[in-house]
């Protein structure tokens, strides 16, 4: 059997069950970085990664299994890459703009992806036929990337230049000159704006793979174009420029590559 869009919907709905109760309801944040630095976790994410890995434990014992809280599980060609709550601080200080990313490579190539909002009912996903958004018992809605081609007209999100390091600062800051609007924070629901069709350009720094895996898949079946700043193939993470269009990723990289 074949994962598929039921499959995803069912792992937003384990995860909904763990973090949507314990939004605004103001509990205990760890730190995983100790003193001089902050890189926050809470119940919710370690509650959501344990039940969305039951449910594929369950369904596909043989997948491996990667999550940021609790590793990696080894199997075969299928890999689940998760992140809970990609947002985490998001997510404590009460924004809804955080979002449980379940992502599922098949030799090493991301095929599905799932991004779930629950608190603004939300559930982005692609399954291997196309990017859909799905709000509560509605119909799914099959997302496109806006057709935007040049710099000049484009809406570009990060979550932070503080983010950016050595000489990729000045030249995001040479990208941010060339664009119409820029926006900060949101994490992954940017991305999810972009297979959406209102945002034109994502630029992330240092991503991990759980960071992305599964926005990849939502991007290129809505018909956008995501890679490394390099070029290179994005399921492992890095400096990431996602794009809604071939020609505005070719622009933007130029840009960033310098």
């Amino acid at each position: 059997m074949e994962p598929d869009s039921t499959f995803l919907l069912e792992l937003a709905d384990a995860a909904d069950r763990e973090t949507l109760p314990r939004f605004r309801a103001g509990g205990g944040v760890d730190n995983k970085l100790g003193a001089g630095a902050f890189d926050p976790v809470t119940e919710a994410d370690r509650a959501a990664e344990t039940a969305i890995r039951a449910h594929i434990a369950a369904r596909f014992p043989d997948h491996a299994i990667l999550g940021e809280e609790f590793g990696e599980r080894p199997g075969n060609l299928r890999q689940w890459v998760i992140d809970p709550i990609d947002g985490t601080r998001a997510f404590i200080t009460g924004l809804p703009v955080w979002g449980t990313l379940v992502g599922h490579y098949v030799e090493g190539r991301a095929r599905l992806g799932l991004m779930s909002q629950p608190f603004t009912g939300e559930r982005f996903y692609a399954d291997g036929a196309g990017a859909f958004l799905k709000r509560g018992d509605g119909a799914p809605q099959q997302l496109a990337t806006r057709k935007a081609e040049r710099l000049a007209g484009a809406t570009l999100f990060t979550t932070s230049p503080r983010l950016f390091s050595g000489d990729l600062l000045p030249r995001f800051e040479a990208l941010e000159g060339a664009v119409r609007l820029s926006r900060y924070g949101t994490d992954c629901y940017a991305f999810a704006m972009l297979a959406a069709g209102h945002v034109d350009l994502v630029v992330e720094s240092g991503l991990k793979p759980y960071d992305i895996a599964a926005l990849i898949a939502l991007i290129e079946q809505a018909g956008g174009v995501v890679t490394t700043i390099s070029g290179d193939r994005p399921e492992q993470g890095g400096d990431i420029v996602a794009a809604a269009t071939p020609e505005l990723h070719a622009a933007a990289c130029a840009i960033l590559v310098g």
